[in-house]
């Protein structure tokens, strides 16, 4: 019955702004995993960073959608956008598991570094019942997921896997703080997104 299940990605975060390498991640996860779709879920309220320093929903949702229309594997979610209060990744995946019924398996994908910090993450333990974690890896940092696995015992090793994707040095920090400097992104961000940061003025003379 489980190979029967529909098998959906959740690639979550501020994508302030979404790069190169949040793309390449998801695709190369989706491949690995036989995933059907990934769906892109911007943050409406990240519990850890305050609004003052997040750039507009709108902004950062239609910056997703035209980074990611050209893979028909891809789809952008507003479903954190849509609810009010933080944005708790437990209360999006019960979300889609009403909306995608039990008939799905979810697989949510992030970094190394995000992995890390499972442990601080709201209702973790329910979470990973819920649905699976893939980290994308890069050279040396195994043991990092390892501990984490470690950490969770059992269901850790039953439901976070380790995924070694290309080694991109992109951030979306890196991001803003070339552009507030004046340094290209070409390349950097999808060609769509790049111009539609310089035609709404974005990150201009933002420091974090």
């Amino acid at each position: 019955m489980e190979q029967n299940k529909r098998k959906l990605g959740i690639m979550g975060g501020t994508f302030d702004p979404i790069h190169i390498g949040h793309l390449v991640t998801a695709e190369a996860v989706r491949i690995e995993y036989g995933l059907d779709k990934v769906l892109f879920v911007p943050a409406g309220h990240p519990p850890h960073k305050p609004d003052a320093f997040v750039t507009p929903m709108l902004h950062r949702y239609i910056m997703t959608v035209m980074a990611t229309y050209s893979n028909p594997s891809f789809a952008v979610s507003s479903i954190e956008m849509d609810r009010s209060g933080p944005s708790y990744t437990i209360d999006t995946v019960k979300e889609l598991i009403k909306q995608y019924g039990d008939q799905a398996e979810f697989y949510f994908i992030t970094g190394t570094d995000t992995i890390h910090e499972l442990p601080t993450w709201h209702n973790i333990t329910e979470l990973l019942e819920l649905c699976r974690f893939v980290g994308a890896t890069r050279p040396g940092c195994n043991s990092m997921i390892d501990t984490i696995i470690e950490h969770f015992g059992m269901i850790g090793s039953q439901r976070i896997h380790r995924l070694a994707t290309p080694e991109l040095e992109i951030s979306s920090t890196d991001i803003r703080e070339r552009i507030r400097d004046g340094r290209s992104i070409k390349y950097i961000v999808p060609e769509s997104v790049e111009h539609y940061i310089f035609k709404e003025g974005l990150y201009q003379g933002r420091s974090k």
